[in-house]
């Protein structure tokens, strides 16, 4: 087992791991930028490893001096949380040619997975049901044409580097085609350093439904069933729930064999999310698989209790899973609201400031995953997430229950949050009865404006 881990990450998800690391009784070593040194994460690590100023491309970004910092401090290994580096396939190699581990999957698996495109061709050639739409990507206005002709309008122009709903396009006609492909492009080479691009059928309000994957280095694979992330805002993930209200126990199945043959395609290890669309007849399609750590990952771990980022730690050390697929036992429900420093009254602006007061919510099947505290100040450098608070219940309806009891608790001032407005969407009829779709929060967002 490793010695000593580095978190390439910041805020909840670095806190989450160091919290990990100590129950296995590994030391962690926290990096952070100037502008987060008083954050919780730099510190409650056993040692903390300031790497540059407050822009990204200078810190979190920054591969060699985090590699630096590693190898300074004496670590055997980098976890990289989610974002930022995470899915970085030159930055594993880069931990590798210096002897560090990285606890995710292997270059190779990121490279082949990390282009959309390209995951999609795989996932077609291994029987996985896929989107129909372009087998990679596409070199020319006219190729897209043919290919959105053939699909069926509207189609997606998608950015094959992308993520995060970045360099995605909607095309409701041939007329609008070229000018958001461009736009596409464009947006992707700016996120991404990268404008190839896909074309894809739109599928009219599908749901949005993950499986989560865990493999060793050994061969062995698990699902650890399935998460429903429709809830989302502009293709950005507001809230999540395990099980999902649509997916019965014969779709499951299917769904995490072919999550199963997705990873096995791709000689995948570690932890990994395959993000399917479900449409009205509750047929799936691959849409990408995510070559990290979720950040919904809760959610699962108190369904199925599980813990995730621990057995990324074992399996990247080599050992092998210490369960089974037949010991995977979904108990109950969950659902996780992000709790965000924004102002849902002003288009969701961020809201930096200094938090003022802080109460968060505890109890009976109530969790927090979180990284501020009362006096902590939210920059305007990265994302606005203050925590991620988790309900889970003997059921959906109990879950529902607690979540909207400790979402009326939770007080945080000094700055705007999105908290109300998640008590809005809990107590929301619709949502209740799971009757939502990746198109409900807009149309929802819609009603709110027009009252």
């Amino acid at each position: 087992m490793f010695k000593k881990i580095l978190i390439a990450n910041r805020g909840e998800i670095a806190v989450r791991i160091i919290r990990a690391c100590r129950e296995i009784g590994i030391r962690s070593v926290a990096v952070y930028s100037t502008a987060d040194r008083t954050t919780l994460h730099a510190q409650i690590a056993d040692e903390a490893v300031c790497i540059g100023p407050p822009a990204t491309k200078d810190s979190y970004l920054n591969m060699n001096a985090i590699v630096q910092a590693a190898i300074n401090t004496g670590c055997d290994a980098i976890h990289p949380g989610f974002g930022f580096l995470s899915e970085n396939a030159e930055f594993a190699r880069l931990c590798e040619s210096y002897g560090l581990v990285f606890i995710g999957p292997s270059y190779h698996s990121i490279e082949m997975l990390g282009d959309k495109a390209a995951a999609k061709a795989t996932m077609k050639a291994a029987g996985v049901p896929v989107i129909p739409g372009s087998d990679g990507a596409v070199s020319s206005v006219e190729e897209a044409r043919l290919i959105a002709d053939k699909a069926g309008y509207p189609v997606l122009i998608k950015a094959s580097a992308g993520g995060g709903g970045r360099g995605i396009r909607r095309v409701d006609s041939p007329a609008e085609l070229e000018a958001q492909m461009i736009a596409a492009q464009q947006e992707a080479k700016n996120f991404f350093g990268d404008d190839t691009v896909y074309v894809e059928k739109f599928l009219i309000n599908p749901h949005h439904v993950e499986i989560q994957i865990i493999a060793d280095k050994h061969g062995n694979y698990i699902h650890l069933c399935e998460r429903d992330c429709s809830m989302q805002r502009r293709n950005q993930k507001v809230l999540e729930e395990c099980p999902s209200p649509i997916v019965s126990p014969e779709l499951r199945a299917k769904m995490g064999n072919a999550a199963i043959t997705a990873a096995k395609e791709c000689g995948y290890y570690n932890a990994g999310t395959i993000e399917f669309l479900v449409d009205e007849n509750r047929d799936f399609y691959f849409m990408e698989m995510n070559t990290r750590i979720q950040v919904e990952h809760p959610i699962t771990e108190e369904v199925t209790g599980f813990d995730i980022v621990k057995a990324q730690i074992e399996i990247a050390a080599g050992l092998p899973l210490k369960v089974t697929q037949d010991d995977i036992v979904m108990r109950g429900h969950a659902i996780e609201c992000r709790i965000n420093a924004e102002d849902p009254e002003h288009n969701f602006r961020p809201s930096p400031g200094t938090i003022t007061a802080l109460y968060m919510p505890g109890g009976p099947g109530i969790r927090i995953d979180g990284a501020v505290y009362q006096g902590y100040t939210i920059t305007p450098y990265y994302d606005s997430m203050i925590s991620k608070l988790i309900a889970h219940g003997s059921d959906r309806n109990d879950a529902i229950n607690k979540m909207r009891w400790a979402l009326s608790e939770f007080i945080v001032e000094g700055v705007e949050t999105n908290i109300d407005f998640q008590l809005g969407l809990i107590r929301n009829a619709d949502f209740k009865n799971g009757n939502y779709d990746i198109g409900f929060l807009g149309r929802y967002m819609e009603d709110k404006k027009n009252k």
